[in-house]
């Protein structure tokens, strides 16, 4: 008589079928209620800081244009003193920490 080897063994069905009904049986959340939930933490996020601290009032940032003795390194993009500036290469300014 020849065997089928790739037919499921009748063990492994059995214990196949007891893990889907425990998972069936078991206790699990519906979508929609985790993507409520989900939701509900999102808000609740984004008013949060790292410390867990609420934020509500909006954060005012004055920003200062570049002085004349000022320039922006093409390499880290941070602004330097002229004094900083190491070499220029293709109109391109270098911080001396870029170029060593």
């Amino acid at each position: 008589m020849a065997t089928d080897y790739d037919e499921v063994r009748s063990d492994v069905k059995e214990s196949q079928d007891r893990s889907l009904e425990a998972l069936q049986s078991a206790n699990a959340p519906d979508a929609r209620s985790v993507v409520r939930d989900l939701d509900e933490a999102d808000a609740l996020d984004d008013a949060l800081t790292p410390g867990g601290e609420f934020v509500a009032e909006e954060l005012i940032v004055q920003v200062v244009p570049q002085a004349v003795d000022e320039f922006t390194c093409y390499s880290c993009f941070l602004v330097r003193h002229r004094s900083q500036l190491a070499r220029e290469s293709n109109g391109h300014p270098y911080c001396s920490e870029c170029d060593g």
